[in-house]
Parts: structure tokens; C-alpha cells; sequence
């Protein structure tokens, strides 16, 4: 490894510091955390870490070993990625079980570190790059196991895995298992690979939802990954080889300092543009009182939201379809209004770092203060009942949008899961209609059968939105929509948000990803315009899919939509740009006729 150090001259020095211009930030390297290893209490990292990171492109950021969450947490929010080192062995307490003789020296302190550090990265969808100790750690924070020697746990004759050799020398090969895999694509699509060796632990079984990317001879599972997060470990030193001159190791940082790039442009992309969510459940989690400042459960609150850089969204006030009888109308119109109630209860519990939006001025207020913004819905027009005067009590409640329907007809319209009873809008769901027009109101036509849909459109003189709908031409679920009725909507300068629901995003439920979400986002874009679609993740409703599970993994969809060439421009039309147009026109088209 040769590092090159300056003719030791004070006055040249200062001058070539003093004269330096530092980098715009579209110029900047990705800031590139490196886990830092412990010796005789001292935090300390392999200078062919640092070697490794610079020759790729990246900033290296060592991060000492410390167990201060709150510190840590500061570190974390400023990096870009994130590389997880080497080191000793892993305490075997953490995943519930007694050491063995074989164990070696542990540091539960490194470990503690490590954990917290990885967990945090985590939190903040940060790309990760796991080295050997780092690949291991990687995979009992997400559920794995690891040998803590494997050469008296594998059970199969093993190949010798610390070598005495050099670190910079290969000393066995490795099989590349999967070619959709990163790895694969990442060392040129090769079958094998020469790699070094230096452990006895190992991975015994990958965690949930990763896959096993690389194997030695002896099956020891030598690379693992994430499908749909940029987040992959690997078994050997490829620090030592790549800072010695081997260009395909080189080509693992130079692969982690990329996707690193991108994940800094995401982060900043947030920051410049509003980001909104239009359809989320959280009210119905919580049965009473509830409190969105603390991580209590569910999949949509304050700090999610701030580690996912989400400025909006929508919580609705979901009322399940019941009874059309006067006592259960009354009833369901009072559900309405007490969890309205606990939303705007947020305001004041939480007055530092949010408020309640109710026209986007209000939202890009709120952003310039440093606050989150929560508008108002609600879902399933049951909540009206059969008194139109509900429609005016609820937009001067706050309420900015109202689903029509939910799963069954009511007295508004037909539901996409009902039984046709009006062959659309109702006589009174067209009065609806208008006085929603009135008042200002957005009309969402998710859950609505295509009679109503189609019905909508007709009565409703301003844009429409589908708070949380799919491309039926993708799934094919009688929620989405067809590429007729996405036409449709455009026309009338409406949106669809794409809703990150298992079942509307793919016909095998449990095979839903982070990519086939992308998937229904271009196809909206290529049947329906770019200024006709949005996002609305229908989290605590039953929303997520691999790779976008809560609000702070949102930003997931801006690093693939980057990916795919989306401009900065057609991202903020996605996250919310095409949705408050709407809302705009919505309610200036009131202002007027008031």
C-alpha cells in the first residue's frame, strides 16, 4: 500500500489548504462511515479501510466505538454510507445462547457498539457494506445465526479460513450462487472468485429476507444481501486487496460509494421538494388516545417520519361499513369526528415538531419551521350518513379529502367489493358530490366500483385523486385500476396514488416488493402522464412490502426513482407536487363559488 506524504514544508502546506475550493454539493464525495475496531480500549481501524474508500471515490468518516445512542444517532444522520469492519468475536449472549469452548476473545462493548450503530443505520435506510465480522454482525441484527466456530458446528469437513498468508493474497475461492444478485453483477458476472480468509465464526443461516450470494467449497456462506435495500455483507478482507491494487475488490467500494451518491441525492432531493404520503390508517391502530411523537407501534409517527424525510401526510379517519340504520349512521359519523379528535390532539402534544395542514400553504409553512405537517381524511362516506350537512361539518373540522366507500356499498355509491346497488353514484351520493365541490373538498374515488368512478367523473366539476390505488393492468384486483380509468382521471387533471398495499402491487401477495411499487409508478407515468400520479402507502391499513415496511423507509422509492433517470422535478411531482396541485385547484374552485 503506498500512501504518499508531502515534502514536510509549513508554508506550502498552508498555502495548498488556504487555496483549496471545496466541492459544490452535487460535487461532493458520499460521506462513507467506517465501524471502527477495539484494541486495548482504543478505537482503531486498518488504514486499507480508509485506502479502500478514498480510491472509490468516497469520503471516509471512522465512527469510535461508543455506545451513546443519541451521539451515534447524530453520526448516522450525516453519513451516506455505511461500512461495518472487521473485528473479533461476536458475544453469543445476543442471539440467546452459551458460549462454546472453541469461542474466542468477545467485547461486548464492540458489539454493543456495532448493534446500535447498524440498528441506526438502519432506521435511516442508509446503504451498508458488511466486512467479514461486519457481514456477521449484519446478519444477527436482521434475524440470522452465525457458527461461533465453524469448524465444530458445520458438521461437514471445512476449508482452513484463517489463512497465514498476507492479507492482500487470496488464499480460496468462492462460487457467485445467484446472477440477479448485486455480488454477481458487481465482480463481472463471474462464476468464481478468489477471495482471503480470515475468520472461524460464520453465517449458519441467512436472515429473513436475505440471500445467500456467494458460498465456499465447503458451503460456508461466504455473501449475503438484501434484495431491495443496498445492503450487502461479505465474508473476506476485500479492503486489504483492493487498497494493494486488485481491481475487483476495488470494484465492491466503488459499488458501495455509488449507491452512496444516490442515497445523499435522495436526502437532498427531500430536502428541496414537499414529500407526501395521502393515505395512511394510523388513527384506527390506536382504539383511544394516542400519541404519534413516540415510536409506539405503529407504521406511521414523528420520528419515522423525520428519519424517512417525509414532510406530509394524510391521516384518515377510517369508519368500517356497518349498519345503514339511523342509530348506526348517528354512530358512525361520531366515530368520525372522535378520531378527527385525536389527530388534531398531535398539535398539541407535540407543538415543537408538527401541525395540522389544511391547504398546502399551510404544508410549505410548516416545512420552512422545521415541522411536520398532518392533513385530514376520512375514509368511507358511511361517515356522512344520510345528512349533507356532515359534508360541511367535517371540511370545517379540517377534513380534506373523504373516501366515498370502503368494502361494500352504502348510501353515497356502489364499492368495488359490493353488490352493484346503484349502478354508481346514488341520487344522494351526486348530491355529495357537488356539495364536496362546494365546500372544497377532495372526492376520492379509491374502493369505488368503475360505475362510480366513471359517475364521479362525470358530476364532479374539479379534479378528482384515488388516495390509494394501483394499476389493475399490473395486479389484477378489482381496487386498482384499469389503464382506461387511469386515462380517465388524467383527463380530468386528477391523480392516482399508488398504494403500497401486498395484494393491489402483486398477485403473489408475499412476493411484494419495493420494485414491483416502482413497477406501477412507471406504468401510471406511461399510460396516464407524469403529472397524474403520486404516492399514498396505505400504512397502518395493512400497507408494506419488502424493501417499504413504514414512513421512514419511504425514501427508498426517491433512491430507485433516481435510479430509473427521474428528475428532480418529476420526483417532486410524485411525492406530492401532482397532489396539492389538485388540492389547490379543489379549493380555489370554492373560494370562488363562496
Amino acid at each position: 500500500m503506498n500512501i504518499q506524504v508531502r515534502t514536510p514544508n509549513l508554508e506550502s502546506l498552508f498555502r495548498e489548504v488556504d487555496h483549496y475550493i471545496p466541492a459544490t454539493e452535487a460535487e461532493r464525495p458520499p460521506r462513507i462511515g467506517i465501524s471502527a475496531n477495539r484494541k486495548d480500549g482504543l478505537s482503531c481501524i486498518a488504514q486499507t479501510y480508509v485506502q479502500s474508500v478514498l480510491k472509490a471515490g468516497g469520503a471516509p468518516v471512522i465512527i469510535p466505538v461508543i455506545t451513546d445512542i443519541k451521539s451515534l444517532s447524530v453520526i448516522i444522520s450525516s453519513l451516506d454510507g455505511l461500512i461495518m469492519s472487521g473485528g473479533g468475536d461476536i458475544n453469543p449472549l445476543y442471539l440467546q445462547e452459551d458460549p462454546i469452548p472453541q469461542l474466542q476473545d468477545v467485547d461486548t462493548f464492540r458489539d454493543e457498539f456495532d448493534l446500535i450503530l447498524l440498528r441506526l443505520a438502519m432506521n435511516h435506510q442508509i446503504p451498508v457494506m458488511g466486512i467479514c465480522r461486519g457481514h456477521q454482525i449484519m446478519n444477527v441484527v436482521f434475524g440470522g445465526s452465525v457458527y461461533q466456530d465453524l469448524y465444530v458446528q458445520h458438521g461437514q469437513k471445512t476449508l482452513k479460513h484463517s489463512q497465514n498468508a498476507s492479507r492482500e493474497e487470496a488464499s480460496h475461492t468462492i462460487s457467485l450462487t445467484c446472477e440477479n444478485s448485486r455480488l454477481y453483477k458487481i465482480l463481472g458476472q463471474q462464476k468464481t472468485v478468489q477471495v482471503n480468509s480470515f475468520h472461524h465464526q460464520a453465517i449458519q443461516e441467512p436472515a429473513p429476507e436475505f440471500i445467500s450470494t456467494a458460498v465456499a467449497s465447503d458451503g460456508i456462506h461466504e455473501g449475503i444481501e438484501h434484495p431491495e435495500k443496498e445492503v450487502f455483507g461479505i465474508q473476506w478482507h476485500p479492503e486489504a486487496m483492493a487498497a494493494n491494487g486488485n481491481e475487483e475488490m476495488l470494484h465492491l467500494f466503488k459499488y458501495h460509494v455509488q449507491t452512496a451518491q444516490i442515497f445523499s441525492r435522495a436526502k437532498e432531493i427531500h430536502r428541496e421538494i414537499l414529500t407526501v404520503d395521502s393515505h395512511t390508517d394510523t388513527p384506527m391502530v390506536f382504539p383511544g388516545e394516542f400519541n404519534i411523537g413516540k415510536k409506539e407501534g405503529g407504521k406511521v409517527n414523528l420520528p419515522f417520519m423525520e428519519e424517512g424525510q417525509i414532510d406530509a401526510c394524510f391521516m384518515v379517519a377510517y369508519i368500517p361499513q356497518g349498519k345503514r340504520d339511523e342509530k348506526s349512521l348517528t354512530a358512525a359519523t361520531e366515530m368520525a369526528m372522535e378520531r378527527l379528535s385525536q389527530v388534531k390532539r398531535q398539535e398539541k402534544l407535540n407543538p415543537e415538531r408538527m401541525g395540522i395542514a389544511y391547504t398546502p400553504e399551510d404544508l410549505i409553512r410548516l416545512k420552512q419551521e422545521g415541522k411536520k405537517a398532518i392533513f385530514l381524511g376520512i375514509e368511507n362516506g358511511y361517515a356522512i350518513g344520510k345528512d349533507l350537512r356532515n359534508v360541511a361539518l367535517f371540511k370545517q373540522t379540517g377534513v380534506s379529502y373523504i373516501t366515498l366507500c370502503h368494502n361494500g356499498d352504502n348510501d353515497i355509491c356502489d364499492s368495488a367489493r359490493g353488490n352493484q346497488e346503484w349502478g354508481g353514484l346514488s341520487p344522494f351520493g351526486k348530491e355529495v358530490v357537488k356539495e364536496m365541490n362546494r365546500v372544497g373538498m377532495m372526492i376520492d374515488v379509491s374502493h369505488a366500483a368503475e360505475t362510480t368512478f366513471y359517475d364521479v367523473l362525470k358530476e364532479s366539476q374539479v379534479p378528482v385523486i384515488a388516495s390509494h390505488s394501483s394499476a389493475r393492468a399490473l395486479c389484477d384486483h378489482p381496487r386498482n385500476l384499469t389503464d382506461e380509468q387511469l386515462k380517465a382521471i388524467a383527463e380530468k387533471n386528477g391523480v392516482v396514488q399508488v398504494c403500497i398495499y401486498k395484494g393491489f402491487i402483486n398477485q403473489e401477495e408475499e412476493k411484494a416488493s419495493l420494485s414491483d411499487v416502482v413497477r406501477h409508478i412507471n406504468h401510471i407515468i406511461q399510460v396516464a402522464g407524469i403529472d397524474h400520479v403520486g404516492i399514498g402507502s396505505d400504512f397502518d391499513g395493512d400497507g408494506e412490502v419488502t424493501g417499504c415496511r413504514a414512513t421512514n423507509e419511504l425514501i427508498n422509492i426517491t433512491v430507485r426513482l433516481i435510479e430509473e433517470g427521474y428528475s428532480k422535478e418529476e420526483i417532486r411531482k410524485i411525492w406530492g407536487g401532482n397532489l396539492m396541485r389538485v388540492l389547490t385547484q379543489v379549493q380555489a374552485a370554492a373560494s370562488k363559488n363562496i
